[in-house]
């Protein structure tokens, strides 16, 4: 399948936490299962994790819950235009900031690694431009 999908965990700051790169035929729940793997040694604070409706799983809200000891809450959209639901919108907004980047505005990368590794990069860059202000 071509295609990549960016699966994204960020901070209510708009900071990232990790990131992974998948093909577009894995299931959005089957790569958070693998995105959130190691991170509650590095982030113990994190007490709830906010979703759209394409986390929907009770084995995901388990496997999270087991794993991380996280609650994961999923918030649904009523209305099919754009509007501003939740939290989902800071997510939206770093995509948005990453999306900026020549390297990040197609897929140019032949590898999965390359591209997360400019993920972090861009992200390196963007917290330090925030932070220097």
């Amino acid at each position: 399948m071509k295609g990549r999908k960016r699966q994204l965990l960020v901070y209510t700051l708009g900071f990232p936490v990790a990131c992974r790169v998948e093909p577009a035929n894995m299931l959005d729940r089957k790569a958070a299962g693998y995105l959130v793997g190691g991170l509650p040694l590095l982030w113990p604070r994190i007490k709830t994790v906010f979703a759209d409706a394409g986390y929907e799983s009770k084995k995901l809200t388990e496997f999270i819950k087991e794993q991380t000891g996280w609650d994961l809450k999923i918030v649904k959209r009523s209305e099919p235009e754009f509007v501003i639901v939740g939290l989902n919108w800071i997510v939206e907004r770093i995509f948005a900031w990453l999306g900026r980047e020549r390297r990040l505005s197609k897929d140019y990368e032949a590898m999965l690694q390359t591209s997360e590794t400019l993920i972090d990069i861009t992200a390196c860059k963007i917290m330090m431009r925030r932070l220097t202000r």
